[in-house]
């Protein structure tokens, strides 16, 4: 089995640089502090797979040189991880309609925000089309012939799906999970979790509970995403991290 994940973006809801601000990190010129919203870009094989398509994901496409996506998975509905789908125009174009997939919850959210890919009733001819498939966080699904196991978390209350790709996991925007959901990621090499900065937050894991957390996990090697300006500059958290613990960063490509 070949596994690629692409970091098309690492950072929080407003990315990295904030706009206007005059904070050191978003001031900063080394291009691992420059943060573009959280998604991945899984090759599995021959197949291709992205999670979350935020506000940056054309530019993110684009970076990457993305030309094929089997399937979109949504974690969830804010509009940091799905204000970009109107983007997927290209590759609709190519192949038809594209295979969503998400809570049911979720889909119905995109489904009144983006009527007009939703719909087939008075379908403008150059707008895109989906293919809706519901998860069920209780057992896995197929995505384009890939068998994937849904991890259920919550977010300030909100249910929020983190994948499993086999030996790689992705869980962005978690603050809590429950023993059961943990069981799922037994034996999983790669780790990615979201550890939004130093201090505590309501609805993210801070940068020790992170730490915690991969402890809780021991898998091999682990990636931090989700990351705003308040952890601080790249090199300097990174330097003060265990070893087998990275900071993610955009464009970042690892091998499982």
């Amino acid at each position: 089995m070949a596994l690629k994940v692409y970091f098309l973006g690492t950072g929080t809801s407003q990315g990295i640089p904030i706009i206007g601000s005059n904070h050191p990190v978003c001031l900063s010129e080394n291009p691992k502090d420059k943060r573009l919203r959280s998604s991945i870009w899984v090759q599995w094989d021959e197949i291709d797979i992205v999670v979350d398509c935020g506000p940056d994901f054309r530019q993110q496409m684009l970076i990457s040189k993305c030309s094929k996506i089997d399937a979109l998975l949504f974690t969830h509905e804010h509009a940091d991880h799905t204000a970009g789908l109107d983007d997927i125009r290209p590759f609709a174009f190519k192949v038809g309609a594209l295979p969503v997939f998400s809570l049911a919850r979720v889909l119905e959210n995109l489904a009144k925000r983006f009527d007009y890919i939703f719909s087939n009733k008075n379908k403008y001819p150059g707008a895109p089309s989906v293919i809706t498939n519901v998860i069920d966080p209780n057992k896995p699904f197929i995505a384009a012939s890939k068998a994937i196991t849904p991890l259920l978390v919550t977010h300030y209350g909100l249910e929020v799906l983190g994948f499993r790709f086999g030996p790689f996991a992705y869980i962005t925007d978690m603050f809590s999970i429950t023993d059961e959901e943990v069981e799922k990621l037994a034996g999983v090499e790669v780790l990615v979790v979201n550890a939004l900065r130093i201090e505590p937050h309501p609805s993210h894991l801070h940068l020790d509970a992170a730490i915690a957390f991969t402890q809780r996990i021991c898998a091999k090697r682990n990636y931090f995403t989700h990351i705003s300006h308040h952890l601080g500059f790249h090199d300097e958290v990174q330097s003060s991290l265990p070893t087998n613990i990275h900071l993610a960063y955009d464009n970042l490509i690892i091998t499982i």
